[in-house]
């Protein structure tokens, strides 16, 4: 897929957050954090 952002935008895939911990316990959506974070793929040309 490409995209190509407008003006001062950007593109950005989110992380991939941990299912499960170390000793195997499922973590729920309702209790996970919730971190901004991910990959930048593509930025604009600005204005």
């Amino acid at each position: 897929m490409k995209l190509q952002p407008l003006e001062d935008r950007i593109v950005v895939r989110p992380n991939e957050s941990e299912e499960k911990t170390a000793s195997g316990l499922v973590i729920p959506d309702t209790a996970k954090e919730k971190p901004q974070q991910g990959e930048v793929l593509a930025v604009g040309p600005g204005r």
